[in-house]
Order: C-alpha cells, then sequence, then structure tokens
C-alpha cells in the first residue's frame, strides 16, 4: 500500500487504515460471483435479470448481494429508472474498469495454466484421500 508521508515520517494511522481497507475490498471483489459480474459487465450496462442470466449459476439473493457490495464499493454503479415496474441498469464505473484489467488477467492466467492446475489438484486430492497417484 502506498505510504503517507508527514514531515518525513510514515503515517501509521493511514496506513493501517489503509491497509483494512485494502483488505476489506479485496475480499469483496475476490469471490467468483464479484469476478464474474465485473466481466459480464466488462463493455455493457445490464439490467438485473440480463445480469442473472449472463452469470450462470448465481442466485437471485447472492446476485442482489454481491451487487451491493459491489456498489458500495464503487466497482459497479446502479441506475434506477422511475418507471413501472422500476427498471435498474448497472454498469462499472471508472474504479470497475480499471479492476477489469486485473480480472482480465486472473483469467488469462487460468486458461494458461488449466492443465497444470488440474493435475495439481487431482494429485493433492489423491493425497488427502490416501489415494496412490495415477500416472
Amino acid at each position: 500500500m502506498g505510504r503517507k508521508q508527514t514531515e518525513g515520517h510514515v503515517d501509521d494511522a493511514d496506513l493501517t487504515r489503509a491497509d483494512s481497507l485494502a483488505r476489506e475490498i479485496f475480499a469483496g471483489v475476490a469471490n467468483k460471483w464479484a469476478l464474474l459480474i465485473i466481466n459480464a459487465l466488462a463493455d455493457r450496462t445490464l439490467r438485473f435479470t440480463e445480469l442473472r442470466t449472463a452469470v450462470d449459476g448465481i442466485s437471485h439473493k447472492m446476485l442482489t448481494q454481491t451487487l451491493r457490495g459491489l456498489e458500495r464499493d464503487g466497482v459497479v454503479h446502479r441506475t434506477v429508472y422511475a418507471t413501472v415496474p422500476p427498471r435498474v441498469e448497472y454498469r462499472l464505473t471508472e474504479a470497475g474498469v480499471g479492476l477489469l484489467a486485473t480480472v482480465d488477467g486472473m483469467c488469462a492466467w487460468t486458461h494458461q495454466y488449466l492443465a497444470e492446475i488440474e493435475a495439481a489438484r487431482t494429485r493433492f486430492d489423491a493425497r488427502a484421500a490416501g489415494t496412490p497417484p495415477q500416472a
């Protein structure tokens, strides 16, 4: 994290607060649903039902909770239109677009190392179950 200088000294209170906030934000955006939502909103604005369709397997409740967290952290912007029924749309904020590059990098990493990851998991699970590893 960045360090705030006060007459040549690091302001420990600011550093501690920034680190705490970073951990809180990372916990909110580093879950599978948040990453999938950020990816779905990459270059478009979507309504709630469109997002739910785009993020396969997410429940209504989990989508609502995750969107609220992303909105609170300034990653997603929510627009409510005064129509009947109300229309709500979601899009990435500037900060969300900045985060998207990191999400894309993580996805690219996963695709690049998918075979190695799956093999490591298979070996680990076999050891954990007491099963001899397969060649």
